[in-house]
């Protein structure tokens, strides 16, 4: 049975109460962008239910710190966080090397963390009681990149990877995938994080000649290799995991460059209004920005802090972490608006959703 999520009418807010959300995300530097879209989405939902009197009269407040995509400033912040800022729930950290180093601190705090940016195994396996996972696992990702590229012809596969631990997920990942059809990388190549040195790489990669090329990367160095690919001529279909970020790529791509590429995607089309979870984004978005910028990054961030408020609801007047997590496992089966999401005691994997989308030479826009 399908369960609709009802906001609850506009109520007196009681002086001083308040939620306290704690993030860490990347909101200077390379990577700025997937930080910041991540936010407004969340930002444009938490601001319309302050709007109309908070969760059981209290305040939501995200606390977004900078780390630039750097785990030892999101180990900072996340102290912070928990310690300064009295965090009740940590939201919307932004990619598996930040997550990664916060994970025992998570579990020693025995504090809940959802809905990270990132589709990375160390999540989901082993079970984490703690960590509650809204988006896909990037082996789904993966998995339906590589398939498609088998589908069209292309066997000759080459693996561009970060090297940190999203990279190094999203390696492991494509070789399962691979092997799933009798194939292996015929040419593997990293970059640094937050890096746009990205020749050799290219040149690793050119010389195997591939004809579909997975890239495992944030925007910075996947623009900067998919850049220098082409002017070595490669004519290789590139496919990039969500975790890339879609406007930041094209961002970071001008002149058309971007034309053709690939893009795992975790959330539906941003500007598909006839899915009602899409257009009350659309609106509320509107009405937080004068020039709205709908992208997929955001509309992620927007179904999390649905997600989230959604829970918190179930926790009553008197909430707890302990409450917060039982909400989480007892949502069985919830429509967000055209976005299923499902849960259980030992599965805090709410979404499996996958799509592929290609860039043109044109924006999508509102």
């Amino acid at each position: 049975m399908l369960v609709p999520l009802l906001l609850a009418p506009v109520q007196a807010q009681p002086a001083g109460a308040e939620l306290v959300l704690g993030q860490s995300a990347p909101l200077s530097g390379p990577s700025a962008q997937l930080g910041r879209d991540y936010r407004d989405g969340a930002l444009a939902w938490f601001s319309e239910v302050n709007r109309r009197g908070g969760i059981h009269g209290r305040r939501v407040r995200l606390v977004s710190l900078d780390d630039r995509y750097e785990p030892a400033l999101t180990l900072r912040n996340t102290r912070q966080l928990i310690e300064g800022e009295r965090a009740f729930v940590l939201f919307g950290y932004v990619g598996t090397p930040t997550v990664k180093v916060i994970l025992p601190l998570v579990e020693k705090q025995r504090i809940p963390l959802v809905a990270s940016l990132t589709g990375a195994q160390l999540l989901r396996t082993p079970f984490r009681p703690m960590v509650f996972n809204l988006r896909a696992s990037y082996q789904a990702e993966i998995d339906r990149i590589v398939a498609t590229l088998v589908r069209s012809g292309r066997h000759r596969i080459a693996v561009m990877h970060q090297q940190d631990a999203f990279g190094d997920d999203g390696l492991r990942a494509s070789r399962i995938a691979l092997a799933r059809h009798g194939l292996r990388p015929v040419v593997v190549a990293g970059v640094q994080r937050n890096s746009t040195a990205t020749d050799a790489a290219a040149r690793l990669v050119h010389r195997a000649q591939p004809n579909g090329v997975v890239i495992i990367s944030a925007y910075p160095s996947s623009a900067a290799f998919s850049r220098q690919l082409q002017v070595l001529g490669s004519r290789a279909q590139l496919m990039n995991v969500s975790f890339v970020g879609t406007g930041a790529l094209q961002d970071a791509m001008p002149g058309g460059l971007a034309n053709g590429i690939g893009i795992a995607q975790v959330v539906p089309f941003p500007w598909d209004r006839r899915v009602p979870v899409v257009a009350q984004y659309q609106r509320l978005m509107r009405r937080q920005q004068v020039s709205a910028r709908f992208g997929f990054t955001s509309l992620e961030g927007f179904l999390a802090a649905r997600w989230l408020t959604a829970a918190l609801q179930q926790t009553g007047s008197h909430p707890t972490r302990e409450r917060l997590v039982n909400a989480f496992q007892q949502m069985r089966r919830v429509d967000l608006g055209g976005f299923l999401i499902e849960l259980g005691p030992r599965d805090h994997q709410a979404s499996d959703f996958v799509d592929l989308t290609f860039l043109g030479s044109q924006r999508w826009s509102p």
